[in-house]
């Protein structure tokens, strides 16, 4: 099995080409308060460089037994024993380490579960209507053009601040890619369990492998595969930024606009979970609001409903708000203080950590407003809610909004909404009041993940 109770501790695999590796030397893997929770086999570059290798041989997942098997591995991933988890022990193991409150964990198992029923749907919704998914459609015999992989091996360097975010590979392996994903070590659980899942559903052990490896073996990992997806911050974006086979996923910095013509007062709530939903750790989550006018009345009104938040441990079936451990939540503390020097601050001004007494603290909401649409602290995205709120007007222009991964138009003026949507560097703009946080099976979330993966051929000739 991939991942055992012995003796109250859980041990995860690496998942190789070969099945599943058990190292001699594992990390240990902690929750919040820092106990040992876990121990992850780790391995070295030379796994790594294997494990691609193997990928690499393999061909594609058959296309006539993609769909049994993801409806398997959906149905298992939600409900059943997984590698000697059940899925209250995994969302309780997910909720510990993390942070990331029970609910918020429990509603993604839900929603990932849906996303790899829909993984094969969701990603033909990317391919041109010109182009046909294989080269045995009639419509290529005249001239043509056929949907093709831009190579074999896809990985994912991944990151642990929300268990959502493997959902994004899924595609890659709908679409014929082999996958070779690196677990986050501060949570591994989510794509064990996926991996694990899907394999148990008839994925063959050399079509996608969980290979938890250290900076080297990450390098190796990237550096080997046709295509990668890389999680971090702006160094990591800018680090990737002119490499054409890696897509990196850096901070979101999304954003709500409202304008004059609309009343706040009718969004709140939206605007409220926009900010806070997910615990606030999602590249979704809003963390600038812009005001045309006054936004002092809508600070006041959000720092409020933030306030009443309560602050609890993770795995509580209460808990809205993330937790890390005490050290962490200091240095964020003082590093937001540092940041918003010379703002406004309705909520946190007097400090965002709230000691839980074992060694864990739960980061508590911040709302600082600022002098102008340009302040700088706009840019600043922290891993809880944190949200600055700035005055917009005309003459700022669309400048104060680029750079957003989801921007929320409260408004009713048309031609604003279509240079919003010309704004090449807005990725996704929503409408009527819509929160910043909605994603559903087949809608582009940083563009169609196929738009990295596929190109379109020309096709002349019999099948």
């Amino acid at each position: 099995m991939a991942a055992v109770p012995d003796s109250g501790t859980v041990h995860l695999d690496a998942l190789g080409p070969r099945g599943a590796c058990r190292t001699r030397v594992p990390d240990v893997v902690t929750d919040v308060t820092g106990a040992e929770v876990a121990r992850l086999s780790t391995v070295p570059p030379v796994f790594v460089t294997r494990g691609l290798a193997a990928l690499r041989k393999a061909g594609p997942v058959p296309a006539a037994d993609l769909d049994a098997i993801l409806a398997a591995a959906a149905d298992a991933f939600v409900s059943d024993t997984v590698g000697g988890l059940g899925v209250r022990e995994y969302e309780s193991l997910v909720s510990r380490t993390s942070g990331t409150p029970l609910p918020v964990v429990r509603a993604s198992t839900r929603g990932t579960a849906r996303f790899v029923q829909e993984a094969r749907r969701s990603a033909g919704r990317g391919r041109p209507v010109g182009a046909a998914a294989d080269r045995r459609d009639p419509a290529v015999r005249e001239g043509g053009a056929v949907w093709t992989r831009r190579g074999d091996v896809f990985a994912v360097n991944a990151s642990g601040n929300h268990p959502g975010v493997h959902r994004l590979w899924l595609e890659a392996l709908a679409l014929g890619y082999r996958v070779a994903v690196r677990p986050s070590r501060r949570e591994p659980f989510t794509p064990h369990r996926l991996v694990a899942a899907l394999r148990g559903a008839g994925v063959p052990d050399d079509r996608l492998v969980l290979l938890p490896t250290d900076h080297r073996g990450a390098e190796t990992l990237v550096r080997g595969a046709d295509r990668a997806v890389v999680y971090g911050g702006d160094d990591v974006v800018a680090r990737f930024a002119h490499d054409p086979r890696v897509l990196p996923q850096g901070p979101g910095r999304t954003k709500i606009l409202v304008t004059a013509d609309t009343d706040w007062r009718d969004h709140l709530d939206m605007i409220t979970g926009s900010v806070a939903d997910e615990g606030g750790t999602a590249c979704v989550n809003a963390t600038a609001v812009l005001v045309e006018g006054d936004p002092a009345p809508l600070a006041e009104a959000l720092a409020s409903r933030l306030s009443a938040l309560p602050g609890l441990p993770p795995q509580d079936e209460r808990a809205v708000l993330p937790v890390q451990p005490l050290d962490r939540a200091r240095a964020l503390d003082a590093h937001l203080r540092a940041v918003a020097e010379g703002t406004r601050a309705l909520l946190g001004g007097e400090g965002i950590v709230d000691d839980l007494g074992d060694g864990s603290a739960v980061l508590r909401p911040a709302v600082h407003q600022v002098a102008h649409a340009r302040a700088p602290q706009l840019r600043t995205e922290l891993p809880f809610p944190c949200v600055w709120v700035a005055p917009w007007s005309r003459t700022d222009g669309i400048a104060p909004l680029r750079d957003t991964l989801v921007l929320s138009a409260l408004t009713g003026d048309g031609t604003l909404v279509d240079r919003l949507l010309a704004e090449p560097t807005i990725t996704n703009v929503y409408l009527g009041g819509h929160p910043t946080y909605w994603m559903a099976p087949g809608v582009p979330h940083d563009g169609y993940l196929s738009d990295f993966l596929m190109r379109s051929k020309a096709v002349i000739g019999p099948p």
